[in-house]
């Protein structure tokens, strides 16, 4: 009993360390993303720009790019719309979707290694039994968050808090991710190849109504998801009453 007595204030101190680290981590990143002169080149004609000069190297350095912008808090739109709008619809959604889940892998680690111990010493018996059902649930969980489109980067190193195993959260964001980031890059690089190739008359076209109505369709996304759960039903006891 003594020497777990001994040990309890040092496995403390280091999570509270490690908790200080991940704190300080968030606000650095915010702070160098809004407030120091990296602000300038972190707008869509500087990465454009640089992504340019990159030549044969553009999709290794965009999905580079991708991961530490998620990472830093940059908006997801922003990255997504810029990989759309340079290398189109299809391709375009390849590399969002692997700089995405190389970003949201990175974030979950982040927050797995600096934040999860302090988590759990904060955890009392009230909370545990969610954490376990985080646990035991973890694919369905992460898929249903993506699909209902839960703030992406937040639930990133939110999820690495949690006692959810790393490939649940990783397979259930891979596959909670996918609808939504083709139809906005499918949206965004069927207009940019029209706006590019000067074709107007291409905008009345099957391809591009599609690709609206695919977008359109984005926003009911959460509801869909919410009505099949049966979230959307009114309460019983409403209804009684």
């Amino acid at each position: 009993m003594d020497e777990i007595a001994r040990k309890t204030p040092a496995i403390k101190g280091g999570a509270l360390l490690k908790a200080l680290v991940f704190a300080a981590f968030l606000v650095a990143a915010v702070y160098v993303v809004r407030f120091t002169p990296l602000k300038a080149f972190l707008t869509a004609e500087a990465l454009g720009r640089f992504l340019d000069s990159a030549g044969m190297w553009a999709p290794i350095a965009y999905m580079v790019v991708y991961a530490i912008g998620v990472c830093l808090f940059l908006p997801g739109t922003l990255l997504t719309g810029l990989g759309a709008a340079i290398f189109g619809p299809y391709w375009g959604f390849l590399y969002v979707w692997v700089g995405a889940m190389l970003g949201a892998s990175a974030a979950f680690v982040i927050g797995r290694t600096l934040g999860r111990e302090f988590a759990a010493s904060l955890i009392e018996d009230r909370l545990k039994k969610y954490d376990d059902a985080i646990e035991r649930n973890g694919f369905a969980t992460v898929l249903y968050l993506r699909l209902v489109y839960f703030p992406f980067t937040p639930m990133n190193f939110g999820m690495g808090l949690t006692k959810v195993r790393f490939w649940d959260y990783f397979f259930g964001t891979g596959l909670g991710i996918i609808v939504g980031t083709f139809i906005f890059t499918f949206f965004i690089g069927t207009v940019k190849e029209v706006w590019a190739s000067g074709k107007w008359g291409e905008l009345i076209s099957f391809k591009v109504f599609f690709s609206i109505g695919l977008f359109i369709f984005s926003f009911f996304i959460p509801k869909f998801i919410k009505m099949i759960k049966g979230e959307d039903k009114p309460d019983k006891r409403s209804q009684e009453a």
